[in-house]
């Protein structure tokens, strides 16, 4: 039976009017579904934030809690300074600083611009023990947990988004101190929703160093990972972020920091947990903090002063535009060097010297001023205070004033340069030896010998190197002796007169440096050290010019210096000196350019070695002064210096002793 049509059009619109209405019951109002949506994502953002949050490598403190050398402090919550009884917010106005609210909270800085400070409990300038002593306390109670700060960085114009981490301390403890410190790193993906970069890795990396930044790509191999979480290493004190442990020279330029950030063993594993933050600043709730434009720290000159927050910085506003701007790599200190000081560590040293001027400028410009000017006199009374003229070389066997010694032994060795050169560049492959052989063993892999190993490396610089440098000087000595003698010799031929006493040369230089060594390693003996490593300095000399044997040299070397032993201290410092410091001064400034830092502790290495026939005949010419006043003046009679006989303690014991001729044996 056949329905009618009507009834066929009727059915189907009486259900659809039906359902209709239970469709409209089923959706949630607009407002319902934009908070679906925001907490659809943010759930999604603090996975992403969790799954690549990242691990530091803290340089471990051995000796807590004060050990600058070593990381003090650990990125942490702001709740460590607001809040804090001992914090004061205060602001600088009309010339003077006003404290304006004691324990300031989130709520109390929420919106202050301009000169605000949240000034911590000690002085930045003072005794900086009492942040770490302070930070301690916060870690017993709790109050310090390992956080980081996790935030969503977008950029108009650019695709995708950049997740940060920023890092809060509380000091920073480098040649810049100050109270409080931002640091962090950033992933980028090119996904444009937390979501949609939950099925995808990162693109790119960088970590933040000082105003810089160093950049790579999430596949390089210099990015070190356990699972999705990236590896970092934070400098101890200054917190820049580096991707190794090692010494890293910073020169300033492109946004470093200017020193060496140190992430070298020994290291303590920290892991962090992430907060979210939300997307722009907040004027109210728990990240009201962000609307803060003022210091967190006190108000100090220069890089002293306490830093502004992350939403000051050009990397939260221009994620991708200042990325693009770092740099890729970040130049380490080299593991050693072919002779002499480290060029690139000693830089590291005049920085650290500088920068403790610079404070002390800051916090007491007067005691800054008495300082240098006090070093000034104090360089200006030891090395100028000389007679520089006249010079004559061709009359060796004569007294000599530091000045005139320091011309004799440059012109002698321009008027035999010839003979020279090849002596230091000897130096260069002798020493370069010595230290390469110390390197290799101190690096062996062998674990179980490991402590062996450093042993046998520190034995051959502490003795070895320093008997190959004394070799070097002796063909230099040798070249002299020949010349008073009226022989003109070459290299070889200084290096046979070497041979023949080469036993006495090499025995008198490694008694002295043991005998020097153990006296200074009892404590006791310290001032005998430094007495001997003056009397001793002629004991190669002793041999070479008069023959004598170990016992003879060590003797004559004393009885030489003896009631002479300021004099003779000044002009071996001032040789000493020039010999090490001249190689990084003349240096320092290529660290400032593109080339590699091997490269410039090769040419310090070269300058060092070119140095050595200089110093080396800059004692020898003290020797001809000392003994030509001895044969004038006569020997200085010896006194007692035994403690355990007081009565002739300082007194002469013996009688004024004949002046010896002495003359070069032939």
């Amino acid at each position: 039976m056949k329905r009618p049509r009507r009834l066929l059009v009727l059915v189907p619109a009486l259900l659809l009017l039906a359902l209709t209405p239970v469709a409209r019951a089923a959706e949630p109002p607009d407002y319902f579904q934009g908070e679906a949506r925001s907490a659809v994502a943010e759930s999604a953002a603090e996975e992403l934030a969790e799954r690549y949050v990242p691990i530091v490598q803290l340089r471990k403190e051995e000796q807590p809690p004060c050990e600058t050398s070593a990381e003090q402090y650990q990125p942490t919550s702001v709740d460590t300074v607001l809040g804090n009884p001992t914090v004061e917010l205060q602001h600088f106005a009309d010339g003077e600083l006003h404290t304006v609210r004691h324990a300031p909270t989130a709520a109390d800085i929420a919106g202050l611009r301009g000169d605000w400070y949240l000034n911590l409990e000690g002085r930045a300038l003072g005794d900086t023990c009492v942040y770490s002593r302070a930070f301690r306390k916060l870690l017993e109670e709790g109050k310090a947990p390992a956080v980081t700060y996790a935030h969503i960085a977008r950029e108009k114009g650019h695709t995708g988004f950049a997740l940060q981490y920023w890092f809060f301390w509380y000091f920073n403890q480098f040649n810049d101190l100050h109270e409080g410190d931002w640091e962090g790193m950033q992933v980028t993906f090119e996904a444009e929703t937390p979501a949609a970069a939950l099925h995808e890795e990162p693109a790119e990396i960088i970590l933040f160093q000082h105003a810089g930044g160093e950049r790579a790509s999430w596949e390089d191999g210099k990015v070190q990972k356990e699972g999705t979480h990236p590896v970092v290493y934070p400098a101890a004190g200054s917190h820049a972020t580096f991707y190794d442990s090692a010494v890293y020279v910073e020169n300033g330029q492109h946004g470093s920091g200017l020193g060496c950030d140190n992430t070298t063993e020994p290291l303590r594993e920290l892991k962090l947990r992430p907060i979210l933050m939300p997307n722009g600043v907040r004027p109210s709730g728990p990240f009201a903090w962000t609307s803060y434009y003022g210091r967190w720290g006190e108000r100090e000159k220069g890089y002293n002063n306490g830093p502004t927050g992350p939403q000051t910085k050009t990397v939260w506003r221009e994620p991708f535009a200042w990325m693009g701007k770092q740099r890729t790599t970040s130049p380490r200190l080299p593991g050693g060097t072919i002779a002499g000081p480290q060029v690139t560590k000693a830089f590291c040293g005049a920085v650290a010297t500088a920068s403790e001027i610079i404070n002390l400028d800051a916090e007491s410009p007067v005691a800054a001023a008495v300082t240098v000017i006090g070093l000034a006199l104090l360089i200006v009374l030891f090395v100028f205070v000389t007679r520089w003229r006249p010079v004559d070389i061709d009359t060796l066997w004569r007294r000599r004033a530091l000045g005139q010694i320091l011309r004799a032994a440059r012109q002698f060795y321009g008027r035999h340069w010839r003979v020279l050169v090849p002596v230091a560049l000897a130096a260069l492959v002798l020493i370069g030896a010595t230290n390469l052989l110390a390197t290799l063993i101190s690096e062996s892999s062998h674990p179980d010998g490991s402590g062996v190993n450093l042993a046998w490396a520190d034995l051959l610089e502490q003795f070895v190197r320093p008997v190959a440098q004394a070799l070097v000087a002796a063909i230099a000595i040798v070249v002299a002796r020949e010349l008073l003698r009226g022989h003109e010799v070459g290299f070889f031929d200084a290096m046979r007169g070497v041979r023949e006493r080469f036993w006495r040369v090499v025995g008198a230089q490694l008694l002295a440096t043991l005998g020097v060594i153990a006296l200074a390693i009892t404590v006791i003996g310290l001032p005998f050290a430094i007495r001997y490593l003056v009397g001793w300095a002629f004991v190669q000399q002793e041999v070479l010019f008069t023959d004598k044997s170990f016992r003879d040299s060590f003797r004559g070397s004393l009885r030489l210096t003896r009631g002479r032993w300021f004099r003779t201290a000044r002009v071996i410092l001032v040789f000493y000196v020039i010999g090490i410091a001249t190689g990084p001064i003349l240096t320092f400034a290529l660290i400032f350019t593109a080339l590699p830092l091997m490269w410039i502790n090769v040419i310090g290495s070269l300058v060092f070695a070119l140095l050595i026939p200089f110093t080396a005949l800059g004692g020898t010419f003290l020797f001809f002064d000392l003994s030509v006043r001895e044969e004038e003046e006569g020997v200085t009679p010896r006194r007692s210096w035994k403690v355990w006989r007081p009565r002739q303690f300082g007194r002469i014991s013996s009688q004024r002793e004949t002046s010896r001729i002495l003359r070069p044996a032939p």
